[in-house]
């Protein structure tokens, strides 16, 4: 099937979309039995990930099921060119495929995932392999437990493994104690590619956000924590790197300088402001769903060439 996301103004190819008919409030009652509505939503963004996402959505799948929740997966080709979108064929419904031509970030991907999800708790991870999907497992049972607005993944985690180059460990050192000093965040890791969220959260900041690259993550926490959804519980992670791993001295440029622009745009020219102030009056969480004004807000437009 082809659809075209709302405001989104690339073409893009869908398949197993169970939607329905109207957005369903993102009520905190609401249990994964009632309706349609899966208890969980992962989003899987990915850009020529070559085997690893075949692997990495068939772990979610096999972790998920054993969890014995509802879910539903949502994998966002962003423009790839490998031929990955075509390994995801096979996969039951429950694995929702989306892909566009161009390439434009792992934020914006995003951003196209979770504007279509219907999930009570909604998440994503990386597609790369570097983080084991079975963390997941723990997540959902946190959320369950103690109800957090959000589940973070954390290298500084005492209970985390990671088995990183010094150079990728100083590069996150660095970004940690910059968006600490930027920001004041309380939490310890913002860049972790493994986070789940209480819908009303996303509903609530995803209109907000403008990232369409690796500073997603730390908008998403800088916003949240904005509206007042501060109880984050930092969960520990595993995390390998891989000989083909994506960091680079230019992706971690590219991530100060987009975490530099997000600090003048929040700070300096203020121009968050109005949304927050309007959004944290005390009204009611916007619907996230495929109809209605709240995607054609929140769903992401192409930057220009």
């Amino acid at each position: 099937m082809t659809a075209t996301l709302p405001t989104l103004g690339l073409s893009t190819e869908t398949s197993a979309l169970r939607r329905t008919a109207e957005p369903a409030e993102p009520d905190a009652s609401v249990e994964d039995s009632e309706g349609n509505r899966p208890f969980v939503s992962i989003v899987v963004p990915y850009y020529n990930p070559g085997d690893s996402l075949r692997t990495t959505v068939e772990q979610l799948v096999r972790v998920l099921d054993t969890s014995g929740t509802t879910f539903e997966i949502i994998t966002v080709s962003d423009g790839s060119t490998d031929g990955s979108p075509l390994t995801l064929e096979e996969f039951p419904e429950s694995v929702v495929r989306v892909s566009y031509t161009t390439n434009v970030g792992k934020g914006y991907a995003l951003r196209t995932g979770l504007g279509m999800a219907r999930g009570r708790y909604l998440g994503f991870i990386d597609a790369d392999g570097d983080i084991a999907p079975e963390f997941l497992a723990s997540f959902v049972s946190i959320m369950r437990a103690e109800q957090p607005d959000l589940v973070i993944g954390s290298k500084r985690h005492p209970g985390s493994l990671v088995h990183w180059t010094p150079l990728r460990r100083l590069y996150s050192w660095g970004h940690q104690h910059l968006t600490h000093a930027l920001f004041h965040l309380i939490v310890k890791d913002t860049q972790v590619g493994i986070k789940l969220a209480d819908r009303r959260v996303i509903a609530d900041v995803l209109p907000l956000l403008r990232e369409n690259r690796f500073a997603f993550d730390l908008e998403l926490l800088v916003l949240a924590k904005r509206l007042g959804y501060g109880r984050i519980v930092e969960a520990p992670v595993r995390i390998e790197e891989r000989i083909d791993s994506t960091i680079s001295v230019k992706r971690a440029w590219r991530l100060l300088a987009d975490t530099l622009g997000l600090f003048v745009r929040l700070s300096v020219r203020h121009e968050y402001d109005a949304a927050i102030a309007a959004r944290s009056g005390g009204a009611q969480a916007t619907p996230v769903g495929p109809v209605g004004t709240a995607v054609k807000a929140a769903a992401p437009s192409p930057i220009p060439a």
